[in-house]
């Protein structure tokens, strides 16, 4: 018996402090031998001790497992693993490469790593990402727990860490922007905005070499590790840094009122397909991990990424759920928005499954049952979900998107498909029963053009990402409103100026629950470059300069949040269901005539009345995408009672007169609203 390595134990699998030691475990199903290395720093060449893990010993089934005494938090380390290499039946063991734990706590990045080395046949002991042994016992949370705010008073920001305080006009502590805490220096900016929950683009591990040549991966839809927080983006280097700073900011954030929301990536990794890289799943269990082909070995690409992780195989499954579980109870985030969910619905063979197991996993958690949960329903493979995802799921409402855009373009027959976006999608999620809140409601987020590139661009411009212009969605529903990029014209900026306007208020006021997407509120521009998941650099970060060059944008924007709080939230807890929700609202549709909406191909403007019982406003809405004014009649009473309107929201009309507040609106003297060309007006009236 080996006296000063005892065996272990297979669970928890990972790395976990013990008393005098740790204890390491990894699934490795098909292997023959596995070697656990351990460093004394990110760049060595060679490693200070090799502990071999015996088949009889040190294997409990499929997991390998020892003991290692006399070993410390910020320990580093990695696996080798020896087994067939018969890609044909999915076995790509390579004894040559080190492999990260899967479960990982931390990650340290050498200052040579090299994906390319992960990818040729040779030993990358010298350029390898390496394990971090992590305690993460012991933080001083000072009774830090998740918020918990109702969906119905969520607005969302979606937002990337490094890009919000990177740009040197941040006025971020220049060492700390691109950071965790650099992101902390900048709340009350959040706090000011009025948004309750910050949704972060991908911060588990990822590859920044995963990109085009001379180009980094920005994103972080490249996922190496699904516990450890990416250590690019901590302001301490030292390998247990990223851990505690990640915690500092969501606790700084909680007392700030604002949820924090993972964008989490479970569809695929940064391994790619058979020419891409070993770096950990590869080398310990292939075929488990991913999708493959059952006659060739070849990996079945849903993602779009190369690979497709195996969801609902068992291992997998608790992988996923192991580390929502983490990241809920250790890291205290609030909830995740699933990237490409509809994978997750996909078995073992790739085919959409009708209850897909680790789904319900998912939600019957004790410990996620109270998380936000957010379903992008769909994959790069054609499966599309909207609306079936069902119970405590919220989706991201890519119709809503799609239409509304369709409309404040002016396209043929868009009208009819308003109010459907406006009253919570009840044609996509009203089957389910599902609350209002189920729909995500968003104009633009970090894939596509920015809110300003929208107004500004026919086509997609992504030359600078070394791909010819190929890459990136060529259907963006967008229209540069007479010109194509920045223009000196008056006109088309005022025009583009009030597009925008016109964009945030539907999304502000329609039922359900908006997502602001970061920089859209002073009108940040990526040049047109729809697809800047490799921009690391000015053109994808936050420009803090344009606060003052947009201020009336960001003015416009927060009043709209203010307002939203004070006449659009529903009172009921829970949410009412939608069937409840058109139960309690009074609809009435107009045109420029009373009662007398036009639902035509070529119609291009409606007006909408809401109601409410015991709320103490009457909302009316004009929508106008026609290129000319309109005039429309005003309703003079609702149930016998004389309606007095005042004017709160018109986008034709300059800052501040464009959005004002309750006790400053503008009286209507008369019974009609002129309502300029590509314009939305919202009046109020006493209830």
């Amino acid at each position: 018996m080996n006296i000063k390595n005892p065996a272990g134990r297979p669970y928890p699998l990972g790395s976990i402090l013990r008393p005098g030691g740790a204890n390491f475990s990894v699934y490795a199903n098909n292997a023959t031998t596995v070697e656990l290395l351990l460093f004394d720093s990110v760049d060595a060449a060679q490693p200070s001790r090799i502990i071999e893990l015996e088949p009889i010993y040190n294997c409990t089934f499929h997991y390998w497992h020892i003991y290692v005494p006399n070993v410390q938090a910020g320990q580093l380390y990695g696996y080798r693993v020896y087994g067939p290499n018969h890609p044909e039946r999915g076995l790509r063991f390579d004894p040559e490469k080190l492999l990260l734990d899967p479960y990982a706590r931390g990650i340290a990045v050498g200052s040579g790593y090299d994906r390319k080395a992960a990818s040729v046949p040779g030993s990358n002991l010298q350029s390898a990402m390496k394990s971090v042994l992590v305690d993460y016992r012991g933080y001083d949370w000072e009774g830090d727990s998740p918020l918990r705010t109702p969906f119905r008073d969520t607005v969302i920001y979606e937002m990337h860490v490094r890009g919000f305080t990177c740009h040197p006009q941040s006025d971020v502590t220049p060492e700390k922007r691109g950071t965790y805490a650099g992101l902390v220096e900048k709340i009350p900016y959040l706090q000011e905005l009025g948004i309750t929950a910050v949704e972060l683009l991908p911060v588990f591990q990822f590859d920044l070499q995963d990109a085009p040549p001379g180009l980094s991966n920005y994103w972080g839809y490249s996922p190496i590790s699904f516990f450890a927080p990416h250590s690019g983006y901590s302001f301490d280097p030292t390998p247990l840094g990223a851990i505690a700073e990640f915690r500092d900011m969501v606790k700084a954030l909680h007392r700030a009122g604002i949820e924090v929301i993972l964008d989490v990536v479970f569809n695929h990794t940064a391994e790619g397909d058979h020419q891409g890289p070993i770096f950990c799943y590869k080398g310990f269990a292939n075929d488990i991990y991913y999708i493959l082909d059952p006659t060739t070995g070849t990996y079945r690409n849903y993602s779009g990424t190369g690979n497709t992780l195996k969801a609902n195989h068992s291992v997998v499954r608790r992988l996923i759920l192991d580390s929502l579980r983490y990241w809920v109870t250790e890291m205290h985030v609030d909830g995740f928005r699933f990237d490409l969910a509809s994978i997750l619905s996909r078995d073992e063979n790739g085919k959409p499954m009708p209850t897909p197991p680790i789904l319900w996993d998912i939600i019957t958690d004790p410990v996620l049952s109270g998380s936000k949960l957010i379903a992008e329903a769909w994959d790069a493979a054609g499966l599309y979900q909207l609306g079936s995802f069902g119970d405590l799921w919220k989706e991201w409402n890519g119709q809503f998107r799609d239409d509304i855009r369709c409309f404040l373009r002016a396209d043929a027959g868009s009208v009819a498909k308003l109010p459907n976006r406006l009253f919570a999608s009840p044609d996509i999620f009203g089957h389910e029963e599902q609350e209002a809140e189920t729909s995500i409601n968003f104009i633009t987020c970090h894939d596509g053009f920015t809110l300003n590139d929208l107004v500004s661009y026919n086509d997609k411009h992504n030359e600078r990402n070394n791909e010819n212009n190929r890459d990136g969605c060529d259907n963006n529903y967008s229209w540069n409103c007479g010109a194509e990029g920045p223009s000196t014209d008056i006109l088309i900026n005022t025009l583009r100026q009030r597009q925008i306007k016109n964009f945030l208020t539907l999304t502000l006021f329609a039922s359900g629950t908006p997502m602001l997407t970061m920089g859209d509120e002073v009108c940040r521009t990526q040049m047109g470059n729809n697809n800047a998941y490799c921009q690391d650099n000015e053109l994808s970060w936050f420009d803090w300069s344009l606060l003052d060059k947009h201020a009336d944008t960001h003015r416009f924007v927060k009043q709209l949040i203010r307002l939203r709080s004070l006449l659009y939230r529903w009172d009921q807890k829970p949410s009412p269901t939608l069937r409840q929700l058109f139960q309690q609202l009074h609809i009435e549709y107009h045109g420029v005539k009373l009662n007398c909406p036009d639902w035509g191909q070529d119609s291009h403007s409606l007006a909408i009345l809401v109601a409410k019982p015991h709320r103490p406003y009457v909302i009316y809405f004009i929508f106008n995408s026609y290129w000319e004014p309109l005039t429309f009649e005003l309703p003079d009473n609702l149930r016998n009672t004389k309606l007095n309107w005042a004017r709160i929201i018109d986008t034709a009309r300059p800052s501040p007169d464009d959005c004002l507040t309750v006790e400053s609106a503008v009286k209507i003297e008369i019974n009609r609203y002129l309502a300029q060309a590509r314009s939305v007006v919202m009046l109020i009236a006493k209830n």
